[in-house]
């Protein structure tokens, strides 16, 4: 049987996501009183988001629903991480954060190989893009594929979009995805995964670029498995920026005592299992987010142990996880 736990203020350090805080359109009830609390008991808080978007995005929606962004001591997106990889000073700008760089980027960048194409979100891919010194270019030129939203596909020439008429356009989109990624996966074209959730605790629960991942590694590994090769040699393919991964909580946790924080968090697959494997407490928040309704219906510990009995297809890869605590809201 899992703890439940008041908001635990023995911690130093709190990394949190930001889905704990709203719900995209405005703060849970008692969050904002949450925050100017844990402020005043002296704590430093962070956020760590899977968001694809620059950080000056976050700061821009926190205002918004009546964060101050400057409550937190640092905001760290995972569209931002990869966007620094991405830059010609790939190296040095991974070192400066904390990263581990990833060595098939680098290699590309240094030969000069800096053709892209990208599943997009629609919202500035091609400055996204542009702006770390790659070029938007064909599947058949591209010496990566960019996954960071699930809205469209941009080749710098055309952009194939499934919003707008249903049946026509989201039917499109699926094709040319397909035609393409097997186009990938035959060259072994690396995929740099800028959000690896893989779906959203709303809207119906549709695709994120996570998921794009996922199936990226099944084209690459059906393609090339007569060859020797492995599912785990396919997803060596695939580079994830963001939790449960290790370099944002390298970047999060930089100059802090590990022993001293806490993941406060949702979302099982990637709050959960990045917390536990980096070592932190975790606070697990049951109802709001991802797992609200199925917790309601069934029990918390009936959603945990369905999540570690299938957890090979997870981003635990196998392994069971067990939050520190957990607590019904984000709430002081």
């Amino acid at each position: 049987m899992l703890m439940n736990t008041p908001l635990c203020t023995q911690n130093i350090l709190y990394t949190i996501n930001k889905k704990v805080m709203h719900n995209g359109s405005e703060p849970y009830e008692g969050v904002l009183q949450t925050i100017q609390e844990l402020k005043k008991a002296g704590k430093k808080l962070i956020i760590l988001s899977n968001s694809s978007k620059r950080r000056e995005k976050s700061e821009a929606m926190l205002t918004k629903l009546g964060f101050n962004p400057s409550d937190f001591d640092n905001i760290i997106t995972s569209g931002d991480v990869a966007h620094s990889l991405l830059q010609n000073s790939a190296v040095e700008v991974a070192n400066s954060l904390g990263c581990t760089n990833w060595d098939v980027l680098s290699n590309l960048i240094q030969q000069k190989k800096q053709n892209v194409y990208v599943f997009g979100s629609g919202d500035d891919d091609e400055g996204y893009c542009t702006s770390a010194g790659w070029k938007l270019s064909s599947i058949d030129e591209a010496d990566l594929i960019i996954a960071r939203g699930t809205f469209t596909i941009n080749d710098g020439r055309t952009v194939v979009s499934k919003t707008g008429d249903f049946e026509t356009d989201k039917a499109g989109y699926w094709r040319v995805m397909e035609e393409d990624m097997a186009k990938a996966a035959k060259r072994k074209v690396p995929m740099l995964v800028c959000n690896p959730d893989k779906v959203r605790p709303d809207e119906g629960l549709p695709p994120m670029p996570g998921a794009i991942g996922d199936t990226y590694e099944r084209f690459i590994w059906c393609e090339h498995c007569n060859d020797g090769m492995t599912e785990e040699d396919a997803r060596s393919f695939v580079k994830r920026i963001g939790k449960p991964f290790q370099d944002v909580y390298d970047i999060a946790l930089s100059g802090g005592d590990k022993s001293r924080a806490i993941m406060i968090g949702d979302a099982l697959e990637t709050d959960v299992v990045g917390g536990c494997s980096t070592g932190i407490d975790v606070l697990w928040v049951i109802n709001d987010g991802i797992h609200a309704n199925d917790v309601k219906e069934s029990s918390a510990d009936t959603v945990l142990n369905g999540f570690n009995s299938n957890s090979y297809d997870t981003y635990a890869y196998g392994k069971n996880v067990k939050p520190t605590y957990i607590t019904d809201h984000f709430r002081w």
